[in-house]
């Protein structure tokens, strides 16, 4: 469970401003998470945490929108 104020991980696959926005808007959905900052260049998605949420949530909103988590 992840439950700290902020968590990383990467994302692989996405290529433009779109695809941050699909990544962005499946993840804002997920009960726990208050926000999401996307870096296109590296990969890197920063998940604000306001309650626990599971890892394979975030996995499948990632993949629901495209995409793969890479770590």
């Amino acid at each position: 469970m992840i439950s700290t104020d902020t968590t990383n991980v990467t994302v692989t696959g996405m290529t433009c401003e779109h695809c941050v926005r699909s990544v962005r808007e499946e993840l804002t959905e997920l009960d726990g998470v208050s926000g999401v900052d996307v870096d296109l260049a590296s990969g890197k998605v920063t998940l604000h945490i306001s309650a626990p949420v599971e890892p394979e949530a975030v996995r499948a909103a990632v993949e629901e929108a495209g995409y793969e988590v890479s770590s």
